[in-house]
Formats: C-alpha cells, structure tokens, sequence
C-alpha cells in the first residue's frame, strides 16, 4: 500500500491540477511538512466532522476554479504575447515604443535594418545624437508626440545610410496608453520607401518640388540643390526679382526638412520702422517704451526649434543687423528693455531683391553679416530667362484657379499662349499668377482668349504682331483704316482690333500723330 505522501507525488508527477486533501489518522510533523511542500491544499486529522469535510471540500473546488481561471488567462496572455511578437516580426515597417523617458520599451527585427543596430532597451536620445540623422529625426518626431501628446503622420525623410547610400523613411509617430488611458509614452512607425521613391524619380521628370515649378535646367539645379539644404541648419541666403518665389523656396526648404513639425515664422523687414522691428524679432518687456504695456515674445522665441524666414534682409538698419549678426553667432539675444539672455535654436533663411554684394561696398550693409548670411545662395532666374516654364506654370494656375472659381476652363488659345510666352514679366511669377486670375474672372468660356488676358498683356501682344509684319504692310493697313474711319483714330484702332495706345503708338512711329481727329 501506498502512503498519502506517495501518492500526492504521483499526482504532481503526473502534472494534474486538481487540489489534494490529506487524511491521517497518524499525524507527526514530517508528513505534515512533506505534504504541504508537495501542494496539499490541506491536511486532516482524523477523526473528521461532516461539516469540516464540506467546508473543506468547498474552500478547495473554489481553489480549483479560481487556479483553473488563472491559467486560462496566463495562456491567453501568452498566446496574446506570442501573436504579437509574431506580428512584430512579420510586419516590413520598423516599430519602437517607448516610454515618457524615451527608453526604448520593444523594436522590431526591421529596426535594425533601418538603423544597423536595434535599440531595444537603450535611451533613445543617446542613441540619437550618433551622428546618423535618421535617428536624429527619429527622437525629434517622437519627443514632439511625448511633449504635445499629439499624433504625427506622414512624415517624409530622407536621409543616408551607414554606408552612405540614399535611404528614404516616412515616419508616423502616436502616444500610447495603459489599459487605463494614461499616457505611457509613444509609438514610432518607419516605412522604408527607398525603392518606391527611386523608381518615381526613375518614371519621370521632376518638374515640381513642394509649390515650386519648373523643368528647365536651372530650375532643376536649385531642386538638387533644396534637396541637399533641406535637413541641414545651414543658413541660407535666396535671392532674386521681386515675384520671383523667393517665399515659395523658404517654405520649401523649411517643411521638406527635419525642422518641418515645428514652427515656422515669416517677418517682412520692410515693412516696419527699426523701432517696431527690434522689438517684432527679438521681444521686449514690460515698459520697456511707451506703448509695451505687457510682455511680447519676439518672432526669433516663436520659432524655436523651427525656422525664421527674414525677408528684403536688405532693408534693415545697422544696429538690427549688428544684434543679428549676434543671434547668428551665438544663438541668443535680449528682448528689448532686458539685460537677460535668452537662448534658441532657430535656423535662419533669408531674402532679397537687391545686390546686398553692392551694399557691402558702399558700406550700407556689414559685410561680417553679409557672409553670416550667405553660408548658401540660391539665386532665382526672373521668369523671363526660363520661359520653357511658362506653359507648367500656366497650367499650375488654371487648376488653382478652377477650383477657387468653380469653374471648367480646359486650356487656353494659342494666340494667348504666345502673348504669355513673349510678355517681359517684370513682375515675375507673381505677374503671372495675377494675370491667370484676370483672366478667369473675364472669362465665360471653357478657353481662356487672348481678350481674356490684361490689357498690357494684349498690347504688348499686338505691338509684337505689329513688328513681325512688313513696315510698309502696316503702314498701308494704318492708312487704310484711317480712310475707312474717316479719320477717327479710335474707330480706326477697332477696325484694326488694337488699343488706342497701339494706335497712337503706331502713327507716332510713322509721324501721323499731327492729323486732325475727325469729329
């Protein structure tokens, strides 16, 4: 016969769950011991009462119920833990979380592919700053999401591998939350989109970045060219013609690169008095003049962390530019009416229309700021010396234009095109765009005219037709329509379907100017 203690063990051996009740009627303390440490859910001294069995019996099926249920949900935990993992490993995009101190919780297999190492369980802002921007603008993107709990998707970024190939990711950053909605940190979502990318610049030719259009030659070097700015805090100096897109190309270098979640600030140099300028870009205090009746953050203290855009730099007075040359050198200023130092990581882009190399020389700007300035130039063509983009740019508009006006123009007539091709566009792009929309407001067909067009635009048309014919043909046609209108020089011009300015041009040019104006 077996003992209790024996059979107990067979129990256990044999891995059953189910609770064991010893009965002795010869207690001693070993068995007592050896019982409990093999798991008996109680021990017995006979002889036994009913009621003591029963309570007994109960206490250890609810025992039984409870560890069955335990088990139940270890086992779908770990099913759930398993499914997850298996989740993790199968999914091609990296995924990291991390908690509100940026230690990194879990990566996946593909995160080390991405980056070359996997950081599960390091400090993701001492695995940043390595000197690989990826992880760089990795722990940007995540310390924005733990700072604002705020989701950030579609993030484009472009950076290079260890081996200094390309490599193209776009980030999607989210908080993540307890079972019971706190924030416990964030999620980072990578998706390597290299191929896709090569094989977009393989299928066709760039002739747009952000708002920026073109397709000539030196529109497609400046392209390269923001492509290579564009995740650097290089300054950058733009230049050219007013309407030119010297805007357009701060906007473009500021949300195409790694600074684009945060702010970006514009100031027109300008427009404000050296007074009201100091005090819009660095600040001031509490009576600190006459009318600050209250603390103001200056422009350089909202773009923290992100971009100032300073445009016509060219206009701004000797102390401005000497307490900018000091936020370029150093990074930090006074707000006016303080003696406090105040620290920022801005990137400064700025522009121009005028020959700030000129104004070095003649002494009205510092040439110390000029080269602070211009640690990069990009330089502008006026539309007229890339005309090839005139037609991208035409349509570009037409497409803006149909939707704000609701309408349904399909193109424009060759006559039209040619007077925009030919046009000087002094006014630059911005010419052009005004000159589109002139035209959509008179337009009420589905082509856009050449009577569509401005009024310049159709002169300057006309007196390019009018050069391209014989001299002695216009002349003739100008007398011709003289004799039709009997003289009347403004029913001549409509017979001739120019203006009265081209007709008063015209027979300035062929001394008819002095004949009477029939009545």
């Amino acid at each position: 016969n077996q003992s209790g203690v024996n059979i107990l063990k067979n129990i256990r051996t044999r891995g059953m769950t189910c609770p064991v009740v010893m009965i002795t009627g010869d207690p001693n303390i070993v068995t007592a011991q050896d019982a409990l440490r093999l798991g008996a859910f109680d021990y017995l001294i006979k002889p036994i009462k009913r009621e003591t069995l029963i309570r007994v019996t109960t206490h250890a099926l609810q025992h039984k119920a409870l560890m069955d249920e335990k088990r139940l949900l270890e086992m779908e935990k770990e099913r759930y833990r398993s499914n997850l993992e298996a989740i993790f490993r199968s999914v091609t995009d990296a995924i990291i979380t991390v908690d509100n101190n940026m230690h990194v919780i879990e990566a996946n297999d593909i995160t080390e592919k991405i980056f070359g190492i996997n950081p599960k369980g390091l400090n993701w802002s001492r695995f940043a700053n390595d000197g690989n921007p990826c992880r760089r603008t990795c722990f940007k993107i995540l310390d924005q999401t733990l700072k604002t709990k705020q989701a950030i998707q579609e993030y484009r970024v472009e950076c290079r591998r260890d081996d200094n190939s390309s490599q193209v990711v776009v980030l999607n950053s989210s908080p993540l939350k307890d079972k019971d909605g706190n924030f416990a940190g964030g999620v980072l979502v990578i998706r390597d989109i290299t191929l896709l990318s090569n094989l977009e610049r393989e299928l066709k030719d760039r002739h747009q970045f952000h708002n920026i259009i073109g397709k000539g030659s030196r529109m497609q070097e400046i392209f390269n060219l923001l492509e290579d700015l564009k995740d650097t805090d290089s300054t950058v100096l733009i230049t050219g013609e007013s309407g030119t897109g010297k805007e357009l190309i701060a906007k473009a270098l500021h949300y195409s690169g790694i600074r684009a979640h945060m702010p970006m600030v514009a100031v027109n140099c300008s427009s404000l008095a050296e007074n009201l300028l100091e005090s819009e870009l660095f600040g001031h205090v509490k009576g600190a003049f006459t009318s600050a009746i209250k603390d103001k953050e200056g422009r350089f203290q909202l773009a923290d962390g992100g971009t100032i855009f300073l445009d016509e730099i060219g206009d701004i007075s000797p102390r401005i530019q000497l307490k900018l040359l000091r936020v370029l050198e150093e990074r930090e200023f006074e707000r006016v009416g303080e003696s406090k130092s105040i620290k920022v990581d801005v990137r400064v882009i700025a522009a121009t229309n005028r020959n700030l190399k000129e104004m070095v020389k003649m002494g009205e700007f510092r040439e110390d700021l000029y080269y602070r300035l211009k640690v990069v130039e990009i330089t502008l063509p006026p539309l007229r010396e890339r005309r090839e983009d005139i037609p991208l740019i035409v349509k570009h508009y037409m497409d803006t234009f149909n939707k704000r006006f609701k309408k349904q123009i399909a193109g424009i007539s060759s006559e039209a095109e040619k007077a925009l091709m030919n046009y000087p566009w002094r006014g630059n792009v911005r010419e052009l765009q005004h000159a589109i929309e002139h035209a959509f407001v008179i337009c009420h067909g589905n082509i856009l005219t050449i009577d569509d067009l401005p009024p310049e635009l159709r002169d300057a048309h006309q007196e390019t037709v009018a050069k391209d014919q014989k001299p002695a043909g216009e002349l003739e046609q100008l007398l011709d329509a003289l004799r039709k209108s009997g003289g009347n020089k403004a029913k001549a011009a409509r017979i001739l379907g120019i203006s009265r300015q081209t007709m008063y041009r015209r027979l300035l040019r062929y001394n008819l100017d002095d004949q009477p104006e029939a009545m």
